[in-house]
């Protein structure tokens, strides 16, 4: 069954480390020790598959999950505890699943049941490294692929450094290269997932990437999508791999550190202002992707120490600037994230007998504001790829319009991160035409006027769009 045919821009995408999500399948546990922070915790394809509705109702449009290759069989000890591969990122098989995840069945079996959703799946790919003490490494057929600490062989540059000190392929060697695409496209092809979530990018040569995309849209479809981790990466960073066209997306790293600088009152807000607007000017065709929390960086919440009203504004930002907007697992019922590793830690299921996150608490009222923020996303064309305009950018209320000529679409929204009730006044939109406004998170109703004169309540958010 074939995903939707949406523009990617449009999407609202959900990050899911497959381990952590759902356990639908204890049989396939093997040293699964929920209490390690470290060790496997259960979750596999067919649990995120039986819980597929706790998404589609969210209203989220595509999942990205981590890795689902076979990974190496050990621990490591580095970080002071025995550290297993259940995020996915140590492969010791590229052509195996693990067998901890589920069979190729249950693989296909999730990525139709999405599709049967509307909801698009990206599956995460690595490219640079297999895991720590891999097979790879040993093996006579493929020890000469690979630079290693142990080998004295990693070298101090992007292409030939050993990131985080695992075994890194020497991805230009053709024979290298060959095997990794033949492997990721086969699975792209067997499972029906409609992009890669491209990881490590800066580690990997542009011929390979380019290589990449012709085999990519030659075997998986033209529009099989791309979206690229370049560690950092930024709208000019990224630029480098836009230019000739080796992926369609990139993780835009600054808004993170933006947003929640922002909503604690540090900077000012003109200067946040020039930075959402600076997003809008992506090579044409091409998209950043932003987030609040992920597996590699301290949760927004956690950074925020747990002060949701400042988070709700952080998630209101999101969900309103322009680019394709990332949902960390949980993040939206309030699972705090922590450092690392407790970025990484179980879905909150509450009372809901789920695996691993069962009896974790949840915040129901803060998932239903998330769930109107996504709905008013999308039934508004202006959030996802209209312009940016800064209406009021003094002081603690920041108002802007996004508004998309191709439809007419327009929507203000103003947030206070003071703690004081305030107002501001600017011009009524063009777009609206003369029509009245209404809020479109409350439901109240602006008549239409020379001027839109909006009160917003201390650490809250107003979303404005014309009456229909």
């Amino acid at each position: 069954m074939a995903a939707p045919a949406r523009r990617w821009s449009d999407e609202v995408l959900y990050f899911v480390v497959l381990d952590r999500f759902a356990n639908g399948d204890p049989a396939n546990d093997i040293q699964v020790d929920k209490k390690a922070p470290g060790a496997f915790h259960g979750g596999d394809f067919k649990g995120l598959r039986e819980q597929l509705d706790e998404l589609s109702s969210l209203g989220v449009t595509a999942i990205w999950i981590t890795p689902v290759v076979k990974n190496i069989e050990g621990f490591v000890t580095g970080a002071g505890f025995p550290d297993w591969g259940y995020h996915g990122y140590w492969a010791d098989d590229f052509h195996q699943l693990d067998p901890r995840f589920g069979g190729e069945q249950e693989l296909k079996a999730l990525v139709d049941a999405c599709h049967q959703r509307g909801i698009r799946v990206l599956l995460d790919v690595v490219y640079n490294h297999p895991g720590y003490n891999s097979r790879y490494l040993s093996a006579p057929e493929t020890r000469g692929w690979l630079r290693s600490e142990e080998k004295g062989t990693c070298g101090q540059d992007d292409l030939t450094s050993c990131v985080s000190g695992l075994p890194d392929f020497k991805t230009e060697l053709p024979e290298v290269a060959k095997y990794l695409l033949d492997a990721q496209i086969s699975w792209g092809k067997r499972s029906g997932v409609d992009g890669f979530r491209l990881d490590t990018v800066k580690h990997v040569d542009h011929p390979f990437w380019q290589e990449h995309r012709r085999r990519t849209r030659e075997e998986l479809g033209k529009d099989f999508f791309l979206i690229g981790e370049v560690w950092g990466g930024d709208r000019e960073s990224l630029d480098a791999w836009f230019v000739n066209d080796e992926m369609d997306a990139g993780f835009d790293f600054g808004f993170q550190g933006s947003a929640l600088a922002w909503v604690q009152g540090r900077g000012r807000t003109v200067a946040f202002d020039a930075y959402l607007r600076s997003r809008g000017k992506v090579r044409k065709g091409y998209l950043l992707s932003h987030f609040l929390s992920s597996h590699d960086v301290p949760g927004a919440l956690f950074q925020l120490g747990g002060d949701k009203a400042r988070f709700r504004l952080a998630a209101a930002l999101q969900l309103t600037t322009s680019g394709m907007p990332v949902i960390y697992y949980g993040e939206e019922v309030g699972r705090a994230g922590g450092d690392w590793p407790a970025n990484r830690s179980d879905m909150p299921w509450g009372e809901r007998a789920v695996q691993p996150g069962v009896g974790l608490p949840r915040d129901e009222s803060l998932r239903q504001f998330y769930q109107k923020l996504i709905a008013i996303r999308r039934a508004h064309p202006a959030l996802a790829r209209g312009t940016h305009k800064g209406l009021a950018t003094d002081g603690d209320v920041y108002a802007f319009l996004r508004h998309e000529p191709e439809s007419g679409d327009a929507v203000v929204v103003a947030v206070n991160r003071g703690d004081k009730k305030a107002a501001v006044s600017f011009p009524w939109p063009e777009a609206w035409s003369g029509a009245d406004a209404e809020d479109l998170l409350d439901g109240k109703s602006l008549k239409a006027g020379p001027t839109v004169e909006v009160t917003v309540e201390p650490l809250s958010v107003r979303i404005l769009g014309r009456s229909r």
